[in-house]
């Protein structure tokens, strides 16, 4: 399986290229950076520089040709204002689907995150509250087009060992949830296409992740 990563220099785009990369899969991650070329090769995946903000449908589908499947897994990151949280978040999910259509990839992954579904409270930060609503946005933009989508929305990240043991569903609560974790997660989806229309949340939990994916599609 060809799959191409947005966002392929993030935690859990890195981690997702080396395990596909393991199991036999060609990993192609989407960098803005020239300078992360080398870490997405040391992950064993081929990287592809490609400004997701400065590009247009036509040069990004390009680089989706070949490909079994799309995961966007950007964001614009810590430090970012509202601006970019619109333009990434949002923006460069829809011109992937935008590629993915014009390329003939039907399989679309979008990394997203819980607590989307409410509008943000009253006091909430400006920043965070313009990623919540970039990503339900996206979320949106996404159920509405004619592609086998699958929405992930992750607990609080955090960087432990992965556990293998996952809640996956379409309201698993609050809670936390290794990116490995995460990352294992995405590869089971693209191996199980009956989670396409699905929008399910992930934190950790106690089912192996095989079984969570495969009541998921259920």
């Amino acid at each position: 399986m060809r799959t191409v990563i947005a966002g392929g220099h993030g935690k859990i785009a890195l981690l997702l290229e080396r395990h596909l990369a393991e199991r036999g899969d060609t990993a192609v991650g989407l960098i803005r950076n020239p300078a992360q070329a080398d870490a997405l090769r040391a992950a064993g995946a081929t990287p592809v520089v490609c400004d997701l903000e400065h590009s247009d449908v036509t040069d990004l589908a390009a680089h989706l040709a070949g490909a079994d499947a799309v995961i966007f897994a950007a964001g614009a990151g810590p430090g970012s204002g509202t601006a970019r949280k619109d333009t990434v978040d949002r923006g460069a999910a829809a011109l992937l689907a935008d590629a993915a259509t014009h390329a003939g990839v039907r399989r679309y992954l979008l990394v997203s995150s819980m607590g989307v579904d409410d509008p943000p409270a009253a006091g909430t930060d400006e920043v965070w509250a313009a990623y919540l609503l970039a990503k339900r946005a996206a979320e949106d933009d996404l159920r509405a087009r004619d592609l086998d989508w699958t929405v992930l929305r992750p607990g609080r990240l955090t960087d432990d060992a992965p556990t293998g043991l996952v809640t996956l569903t379409r309201h698993a609560g609050r809670g936390a949830v290794t990116r490995a974790d995460v990352a294992h997660v995405l590869a089971a989806l693209l191996d199980e296409p009956r989670t396409a229309g699905a929008t399910l949340e992930l934190v950790n939990g106690p089912t192996p992740i095989a079984d969570a994916v495969r009541a998921a599609a259920g």
